[in-house]
């Protein structure tokens, strides 16, 4: 007699419910419907897939992050220091009973 295993096992077969193997088709939903619709039309759908372009670009301050991020450092300090010297203006004025 021979000792080698078999070269393949076979696994016992499983029974599945019968909503496993015959499942419900996907139900007609409002979104379902409207992307039918935009599919449909040409115009909506070559709209559709430029917006699909646009969002998927590389964005500035991901191709030069540190350009990005000294940029938005200035801009955050000169928007900062215009609001602590205009408060202190108008705290000056309301002081000095100007306004």
């Amino acid at each position: 007699m021979s000792t080698t295993p078999p070269s393949h096992q076979h696994r016992p077969r499983v029974d599945l419910p019968d909503w496993m193997r015959n499942p419900e088709p996907p139900r007609r939903t409002l979104g379902r419907r409207v992307s039918d619709f935009v599919d449909g039309v040409p115009a909506l759908a070559a709209a559709r897939r430029r917006l699909w372009a646009w969002r998927d670009r590389t964005r500035f301050s991901e191709r030069h992050p540190v350009v990005s991020a000294i940029t938005s450092f200035v801009v955050v300090a000169v928007v900062a220091t215009t609001l602590v010297v205009g408060t202190l203006y108008l705290l000056y004025k309301i002081t000095n009973r100007e306004i």
